[in-house]
């Protein structure tokens, strides 16, 4: 059973020259007690994706032009300013790119996360404040450190504080967009094992935005490729790692370095993502696509199943003419 359900959603942002379109016509499931890693280039769409979900696009210029998202059954789109208020952080929680934006510089780590807990957890503040510190003996922070504030904590640290302020009312759902991105690896590693025990120990779902391939390995049962607003892939992890059907996941693989074989060069993909304000009418990678043809440029590109449970935009691929 799903517990989201994405459901032809489109993003656009308003300038004076041109509309931007962010989002287009994405769908997208998450299990119960599923984690699905969202992946592409900047640029590609994943955020205001995440932002869409929790109705949190900045408007203007910022307007979700259509589609439903399906949080239980019910569609958040079609829910007041009052009811989301409920659902963000009770029910979907969001842990941001940047720790250091998403924490409150004059407050205390303690009572950031315990007003977390004192709005959404129907207690009393005493009882918030002493949940806030359990939340933090369980991201690895000493209890004492509550009274600290976030400029006092490093970079790993800030991003622990952050991760107990999404966990700390037991979401059903948390979304991770791209959580350990300004981290070294030594703390990438640390903070993706406690996101992962943390996801076992309460039965979360996620949907994790990344670009790094090997974190969605490690963390991911279900795969979304995003390119130019648009999933041009999805699947299980080990069909699209193992059986990649997409011009434009075979360059993002392509574009790893391997351990196993010693090469002089990478293969990175050719040229650049298209301008979101003047989109092509065919597929949005067939400029930087070596398989494109007449009809990869003519005519846009559907997602459809090239085996059960894995997904392709690409007709190509449909014919079973793609070679990884």
């Amino acid at each position: 059973m799903s517990l989201l359900d994405i459901r032809g959603l489109s993003i656009n942002y308003s300038t004076r020259k041109s509309v931007i379109r962010a989002v287009n016509d994405v769908d997208l499931s998450i299990g119960e007690s599923k984690t699905v890693g969202l992946v592409g280039e900047t640029g590609a769409g994943k955020t205001t994706t995440a932002l869409g979900i929790l109705r949190l696009v900045p408007s203007p210029p910022g307007r979700i032009a259509k589609g439903e998202v399906l949080f239980n059954g019910k569609n958040l789109l079609d829910m007041s300013a009052n009811e989301m208020r409920k659902i963000r952080g009770n029910e979907i929680s969001m842990i941001f790119q940047d720790p250091m934006t998403a924490l409150n510089p004059i407050l205390r780590v303690g009572d950031q996360i315990a007003e977390v807990i004192y709005l959404h957890g129907g207690c009393s503040k005493a009882e918030a404040t002493q949940r806030s510190l359990m939340m933090l003996e369980t991201v690895g922070i000493q209890s004492s450190r509550a009274v600290e504030y976030p400029h006092q904590f490093s970079g790993g640290m800030k991003q622990r504080v952050v991760i107990a302020m999404a966990l700390a009312c037991n979401p059903k759902l948390l979304i991770a967009d791209e959580p350990t991105t300004a981290l070294d690896v030594t703390i990438q590693a640390q903070v993706l094992e406690m996101m992962n025990d943390l996801k076992k120990k309460f039965g979360t779902s996620m949907l994790l935005i990344t670009h790094d391939l090997g974190i969605v390995a490690e963390i991911c049962d279900d795969v979304a490729i995003m390119y130019a607003g648009e999933i041009v892939e999805y699947g299980e992890l080990k069909q699209v790692f193992l059986k990649t059907a997409h011009p434009y996941t075979i360059g993002l693989f392509g574009s790893i370095p391997d351990l196993d074989n010693e090469v002089e060069r990478l293969k990175p993909i050719p040229g650049l993502m298209p301008d979101p304000g003047n989109l092509p009418e065919g597929c949005k990678f067939s400029e930087r696509c070596a398989y494109a043809d007449d009809v990869c440029t003519s005519a846009a590109q559907e997602l459809e199943e090239v085996e059960p449970g894995h997904f392709a935009r690409c007709h190509r691929a449909l014919a079973g003419s793609i070679k990884t």
